[in-house]
């Protein structure tokens, strides 16, 4: 590898991993067929089969503090040990506020930490997972938690609400030597595309339509998983599984064909047609399913994707670990299925679309 190539992969001097993992799915779901039928007649047809929906007493630091806990508990480390809180959101409930001081208290941490929120629209949760990595990986820390998740929005009859759903992950980091899967390198890559934003003060976000795909989602999804496997010296027939941002069914189906990969490699991780597009929490509830059932030496190729835009690309390795934990908590499966269907009157509810 060439010192210029080298530079590019982001690794750090000590080898960090997962420690402990955990999500939260709500329990109610809005079909699609019932978002046609309100807006289309029925004519129309759906991305994602259902969503999921967040309760009226869930918000991004609810659930965040719920898959925190679970986090926690396939660790098994005292909370008090965490050096760092961070949850990525695009949905957080307080414009002027922090939501991980509540969730770093919630879970039991001490006050003596870092605690931050993060903004990079669908992929705020693996930016956090980057910067835990530096600082696992430069001793600064022996442990963070890292969050995304989210209460995503659409406006009432816009595509959007087919797909924006509730829902995420959290990830608690730390030394190589602990961890249920290790971080063996990644990449990330980013270019000023405006496929999708929400300016101050607006209520819900506005999308570039056909940019959404090419050449927001495609690109950069595309770009940093190729340039990682390049950087690795991989190719798809290396990974057991590959997992990406899922806004609907077709687009992670796509992208991992022109990277090479099979749809079994995918299959495990792609939850997007029984919960539809968790925002921020999105490839890092995939990646939650994934070890719920991998065993060691099992690897795993992670690409986010945010808008405006970018992808953070991420290859780890299933240790020997993994299977000791993963009932130690609830698994994603476990709240998938937990499902309750409600209509769109009760939809628009509990998501607030009802002005007065």
């Amino acid at each position: 590898m060439s010192g210029q190539l080298n530079s590019l992969l982001m690794r750090s001097d000590r080898a960090v991993g997962i420690v402990g993992y955990g999500s939260y799915v709500p329990q109610y779901r809005l079909p699609g067929s019932e978002v046609a039928r309100v807006w289309t007649k029925g004519l129309s047809g759906s991305p994602v089969k259902e969503k999921a929906v967040a309760g009226l007493d869930e918000d991004v630091i609810t659930m965040a503090i719920e898959a925190g806990r679970n986090a926690v508990a396939r660790s098994q480390i005292s909370p008090t040990e965490i050096r760092a809180v961070w949850v990525g959101s695009e949905s957080h409930p307080y414009a002027v506020k922090p939501s991980s001081t509540i969730v770093a208290e919630a879970i039991g941490t001490s006050p003596n930490i870092q605690a931050a929120d993060w903004e990079f629209a669908c992929k705020a949760g693996t930016e956090a997972v980057q910067a835990s990595i530096g600082i696992i990986g430069s001793g600064m820390g022996r442990y963070t938690l890292s969050i995304g998740m989210d209460t995503a929005q659409g406006r009432p009859g816009d595509a959007l609400e087919y797909t924006a759903a509730s829902g995420g992950a959290a990830f608690l980091l730390g030394p190589a030597d602990e961890a249920v899967a290790i971080y063996q390198g990644s990449y990330s890559y980013v270019t000023d595309t405006p496929d999708f934003w929400r300016r101050e003060g607006e209520t819900f976000p506005s999308h570039g339509d056909r940019f959404t795909g090419e050449p927001a989602y495609f690109q950069h999804s595309y770009s940093a998983a190729s340039k990682l496997m390049e950087l690795m010296g991989t190719s798809a027939e290396d990974y057991t599984y590959a997992v990406f941002h899922q806004p609907n069914v077709k687009f992670p189906s796509r992208v991992a064909k022109m990277l090479g990969f099979s749809q079994e490699q995918i299959e495990t991780g792609l939850l997007a047609n029984e919960i539809g597009n968790v925002y921020s929490g999105s490839c890092m509830i995939g990646l939650t399913a994934i070890l719920d059932t991998a065993k060691e030496g099992d690897r795993i190729l992670m690409v986010s994707y945010g808008s405006g835009a970018g992808s953070d690309a991420f290859d780890l390795i299933v240790t020997d670990k993994l299977v000791a934990r993963q009932k130690l908590a609830p698994s994603t499966r476990d709240y998938i299925s937990r499902r309750v269907e409600i209509d769109y009157a009760t939809y628009s509810r509990y998501r607030g679309k009802l002005k007065g």
